[in-house]
């Protein structure tokens, strides 16, 4: 008889709207767009930082990192991003995903804080992208939304921040 083990593992990322800076913003920061999930949300505003800055897929790296303990944001994409250019955050989510090992990720909930932009036309679309990046059924993957009241920065429409709590299982090795 199979035995699975199974782990559950938190990731949290955030991100300032371009904005929204500490200073005025450039035109080309103002020219980018809203990535979510490795979807582009039309009309939206964009996330600063030095790589596309897509708040769910730096979440789920996040998360990923927990399971595998290789962190991947901070050192890794740092050199990703800076030394080689590469600033579409689907290779920090593919880097992580290397160190999975046995492990299968078979469910993800996510929930996304901020005033703006409004998702519910979007859940679904950023569900489809992110099954496709991670190779799980959308079905397996819960989005949810919310202002929080507009109680810290991210409800008062400041930024944007995500927590994802991932589930995996591997068969059991003892």
């Amino acid at each position: 008889m199979l035995a699975f083990e199974y782990r559950s593992t938190i990731g949290q990322d955030s991100h300032r709207f371009v904005d929204r800076l500490n200073r005025p913003a450039t035109a080309e920061e103002l020219a980018r767009p809203l990535l979510l999930g490795g979807f582009v949300i039309p009309s939206a505003t964009g996330l600063a930082g030095n790589s596309d800055a897509d708040v769910i897929l730096h979440a789920l790296t996040n998360a990923v990192s927990g399971l595998t303990g290789v962190n991947i944001l901070g050192k890794i994409s740092d050199q990703m991003c800076l030394e080689q250019g590469i600033t579409d955050s689907r290779a920090y989510l593919e880097r992580a995903l290397q160190d999975l090992g046995d492990w299968h990720i078979t469910h993800l909930s996510l929930t996304i804080e901020g005033k703006r932009p409004h998702l519910s036309a979007w859940i679904d679309s950023i569900r489809e992208s992110i099954a496709q990046i991670i190779g799980i059924g959308p079905r397996d993957i819960g989005i949810t939304a919310t202002t929080g009241e507009g109680l810290t920065d991210f409800g008062r429409g400041d930024g944007l921040q995500v927590f994802c709590i991932l589930t995996a299982r591997r068969v059991d090795q003892t």
